[in-house]
């Protein structure tokens, strides 16, 4: 379940040093609850993992909120990059 954070953060960044961005994170927790949700098809008992799940999904909707409140051309982008439903 390792995720490559490097990797995404080079893809969604918008400038060299941005790690931090709101579209960074963004893109870091679309995958890490891509993730999640693969392991819990497999693991249906995994309570502790499926409350982590329910985090990750509560702090992107924020997230993704803030963005569209703050630039909303970035977050239609971003939504059509990430494939999300909105």
């Amino acid at each position: 379940m390792k995720i490559d954070k490097a990797a995404i953060k080079s893809e969604y960044q918008r400038h060299d040093r941005d790690t931090g961005s709101s579209e960074v994170q963004i893109a870091i927790l679309t995958r890490e609850i891509e993730a999640l949700t693969v392991h819990l098809k497999a693991n249906k008992k995994d309570h502790s993992s499926r409350y982590g799940l329910l985090r990750k999904v509560q702090n992107r909707r924020k997230l993704l909120d803030y963005l569209k409140r703050e630039n909303e051309p970035g977050y239609r982008d971003l939504i059509k990059r990430l494939g999300l439903r909105r």
